[in-house]
């Protein structure tokens, strides 16, 4: 602002969030609530990206540092960083203090964290937006440390890992534009490297670097630049089609400065569009790779999967199911299940759309008119509003590497001829298979029994299933029995009428099915789960929903597909003192332990039980008597504790509601506790006393 300008005086909410902020103890919802997305203003941007970037408090990193300039690489950091101070319009005399306080923060963090300086890190361009905050020396490497904690993902280098990601949200939603890179073999490191490696400092104006740091920061979302940087492509989109004639160098240059068009007005429906697209993004592209963000030192992959590799992108079994018994606008599938015609009859998902992909080098004809039945029954089911429609292809083959090859060929297809939204069922039927049977083990009531359905050839088979069903006492075997039939019938005759196929596939999907049983080998029933009964010597049932304390032998399926501790990233939760925390008047019980993640890996904890919630604190193993907040879950809200007889010690936490369909898992969580036993005893007895409280 130029000397002599007025400062603009505070609207009503810059005048509020001044408020919060002087007063301290402010946190980013509050901050959220008060911003509501609007423009920051300057003077008090430094104070929300410190909230936001969890900084606020934190100690001088520095301190104990002995201020020794002496790497390497030190001549190129000086370069580097003068170059940086050169372009502040600042007094020559605040230049100099800055230029230290800047090369300090780059060598402390290489020495401190065993990183060689390399120009191609595009740490200074990350380095000047927070340097234009004029903040004191500690707070500045407070701040760049936690940005490069959590916002640049590991692998940022060339042939990352999170590039080939990027590819693959590219192809989901813009196939034709991905076909057209990899046709001129133009990789997604090739272009955001730096956009990634900066988050966009590097070519955008300072103006626009903050609009968008200000939302992006607020947001405290690391995978929201994913599709920042997809907006980007898909505005430019047409400008690089037309780019077929230029050389692979000069598309690669133009779609490296794409981003220095943006203007900072720019900027709200850049986020507006952003939202939308992640919308319609699988959860699985987040779960399945959450471990692209956050600290070197937590970076246990639960994936090894070669993601350059990856034909498409991959969702789980379990967002399968659960999407499409959502209401809304979120993402659904239209499942198509590519087996042989013999395995699908033997058991599939009820809703999936059989496309045998033999066909498609055994008889092309036929394979072309089952894929226009295929595209016909996906329109016919989302205008009639079935549960088995969506807009999202989602092929499952039986996910076994050797038999899945012809299934991938039909994919490929797909994604030739340009198709938008195709994915592919990760672990395929086999993995399906196993969910299936690790949530029966919770009970018909678990919501998906009325996704299994079987279609099989023999009368005998039929009727045994039918047996099955009315010695339950019910009388679904003979909606069962029809619709097997139905589905015998049009699967055995390779001829039938490619029409009539697709209306009896809408008619039999727009409600759930009867539910029946897989005619697959599952887990020993004695190896599953017992239900507490109310005369068990563990005590009665808890209020309100089906009995839910349970001790027995899971095996190994016993893996929800909610794993509440693995999807958030360390640095967005609240860091306290350990015996502090212990010592607090309204902790009860207090149980060192080692939390367990789904791929095995164990991180020492201590679980700490309130009146009302049950607390898990992280050690934090480079900050010695402190700990992350892991987890705060309402005792109210515990739906399930298991453990394994091979592994008593192992306790499993589901945490959810009931609905009139039976038990929600929302939230699962394992420890492995010394002295299990009281434990769960002592943290039974204190749900017991919430619910006798909300009964009363």
């Amino acid at each position: 602002m130029a000397e002599g300008e007025e400062v603009p005086p505070l609207s009503s909410w810059e005048i509020d969030l001044a408020k919060a902020l002087e007063e301290g103890g402010c946190d980013l919802e509050t901050v959220r609530n008060i911003i509501q997305g609007r423009p920051l203003p300057d003077s008090l941007r430094a104070k929300v990206w410190k909230i936001a970037l969890n900084v606020v408090g934190k100690g001088d990193s520095l301190a104990s540092w002995d201020g020794c300039l002496d790497l390497p690489e030190q001549t190129l950091i000086h370069k580097d960083c003068q170059e940086l101070i050169d372009q502040l319009a600042r007094p020559e005399e605040e230049k100099s203090a800055l230029l230290l306080d800047v090369e300090s923060v780059v060598t402390f963090y290489c020495k401190s964290r065993n990183v060689k300086y390399s120009s191609s890190l595009s740490w200074t361009y990350l380095l000047q937006p927070l340097v234009h905050l004029q903040l004191p020396r500690c707070d500045l490497y407070n701040c760049f440390y936690a940005i490069m904690n959590k916002y640049i993902p590991r692998d940022c280098f060339l042939k990352g890992r999170p590039f080939h990601l990027f590819r693959l949200l590219l192809q989901y939603h813009e196939p034709e534009l991905c076909s057209f890179l990899d046709t001129k073999k133009i990789t997604p490191d090739s272009y955001t490297l730096n956009w990634l490696g900066s988050l966009f400092s590097c070519y955008c104006s300072y103006e626009v670097t903050q609009a968008i740091w200000d939302g992006y920061l607020q947001l405290a979302d690391p995978f929201f630049i994913y599709f920042l940087m997809l907006i980007i492509l898909v505005n430019a989109k047409e400008m690089i089609l037309g780019q077929e004639s230029n050389s692979k160098e000069e598309v690669i240059q133009f779609l490296e400065r794409s981003p220095a068009s943006l203007e900072a007005e720019d900027t709200e429906d850049l986020f507006s569009l952003a939202q939308y697209y992640c919308s319609r993004t699988p959860a699985s592209f987040r779960k399945d790779n959450h471990s692209i963000f956050g600290s070197s030192l937590l970076g246990l992959k639960d994936d090894d999967s070669d993601l350059s590799q990856a034909l498409c992108l991959a969702v789980s079994v379990s967002e399968i199911l659960q999407a499409n018994q959502q209401q809304g606008d979120g993402v659904r599938f239209f499942v198509v299940d590519c087996r042989p015609a013999e395995q699908y009859n033997a058991g599939h998902l009820s809703t999936a759309f059989h496309l045998d992909s033999d066909l498609m080098l055994q008889n092309p004809s036929e394979f072309a008119q089952s894929v226009k039945s295929l595209l016909e029954a996906q329109k016919q089911s989302i205008e009639s509003g079935s549960i088995a429609g969506g807009e999202h292809l989602c092929f499952m083959g039986s996910g076994r590497e050797e038999e899945d090859m012809y299934m991938n060929m039909v994919l490929a297809h797909f994604l030739q001829k340009n198709k938008e939204y195709v994915s592919i069922a990760k672990g395929g039927f086999m993995a399906l298979q196993q969910h299936l049977a690790d949530i029966n083990v919770e009970g018909p009531e678990n919501g998906y029994g009325h996704w299994i359905a079987s279609t099989l050839g023999s009368k005998s088979s039929i009727n045994s299933l039918a047996e099955v069903d009315s010695s339950n006492g019910s009388s679904e075997g003979k909606g069962v029995k029809s619709l097997v039939n139905k589905m015998t019938v049009a699967l055995k005759t390779k001829s039938v009428n490619v029409k009539e196929k697709v209306i009896s596939f809408i008619e039999n999907t727009s409600a759930p099915v009867d539910r029946i049983s897989f005619n697959l080998s599952w887990p020993e029933r004695a190896s599953m789960l017992r239900h507490v009964s109310s005369s068990d010597r563990l005590g009665k049932p808890y209020r309100g929903v089906k009995p839910v304390f349970s001790i027995g032998d899971e095996e190994e399926y016993d893996t929800d597909e909610i794993d509440s501790s693995s999807m958030s990233d360390d640095d967005r939760k609240e860091i306290v003192n350990i015996q502090t925390w212990i010592n607090k008047p309204d902790i009860k019980h207090h149980f060192p332990c080692n939390e367990v993640k789904e791929n095995g890996y164990m991180f020492s904890s201590h679980l700490l039980v309130t009146a009302t919630h049950m607390y898990c604190l992280r050690e934090i193993p480079s900050r010695k008597g402190l700990a992350y907040i892991q987890s705060r879950q309402a005792l109210n809200s515990v739906v399930k504790i298991t453990s394994k007889k091979k592994h008593p010690e192992l306790i499993t936490f589901k945490y959810g509601n009931s609905t009139p369909t039976g038990i929600e898992i929302l939230a699962v969580e394992r420890y492995l506790i010394p002295n299990a036993g009281d434990a769960t005893k002592a943290i039974k007895q204190q749900i017991m006393k919430v619910l006798d409280a909300l009964e009363s």
